[in-house]
C-alpha cells in the first residue's frame, strides 16, 4: 500500500511563492506518472499539473501555466510543485496523486493513490 504525504502548504500573500512536496512510501514512484490536483470549497477537484514517469513530459492547467512548475526526483521518491506569483484564486487544498500508468493524465480516475492534502491559502 503506497502512502503519499504532502507538505509545504500554508498562508502566503498574493504574489508570493510556496513549494509543495509529496513523498511516497511503500512503493517506488519511478515508472508512474504523478499529478497535483486541488479542490476549493464548493468546487470539484481539478488538475493543476501532471508529469510523466521520467519527467520528460508535463501538463499544466491553463490557470497556472507560467507560474507553477512540477518536477520529480525518483531517487528520493518525491514530487514537487513550485508555485510562484500566487493569486487568491489559487486558494485550495492541494493533493498529490500517483498514476496508474507511466504517462500523464488530467483525469482523477487515472490516479489510484492520493495524499491527504495540504492547505494553500493566498491572501489579497
Amino acid at each position: 500500500q503506497v502512502q503519499l504525504v504532502e507538505s509545504g502548504g500554508g498562508l502566503v500573500q498574493a504574489g508570493g511563492s510556496l513549494r509543495l512536496s509529496c513523498v511516497a512510501s511503500g512503493r517506488t514512484l519511478s515508472g508512474y506518472a504523478m499529478g497535483w490536483f486541488r479542490q476549493a470549497p464548493g468546487e470539484e477537484r481539478e488538475i493543476v499539473a501532471t508529469i510523466t514517469w521520467n519527467g520528460g513530459g508535463t501538463y499544466y492547467a491553463h490557470s497556472v501555466k507560467g507560474r507553477f512548475t512540477i518536477s520529480r526526483d525518483n531517487a528520493k521518491n518525491t514530487v514537487y510543485l513550485q508555485m510562484n506569483s500566487l493569486k487568491p484564486e489559487d486558494t485550495a487544498v492541494y493533493y498529490c496523486a500517483g498514476g496508474r500508468t507511466s504517462f500523464y493524465s488530467t483525469h482523477p480516475d487515472a490516479y489510484n493513490d492520493w495524499g491527504q492534502g495540504t492547505q494553500v491559502t493566498v491572501s489579497s
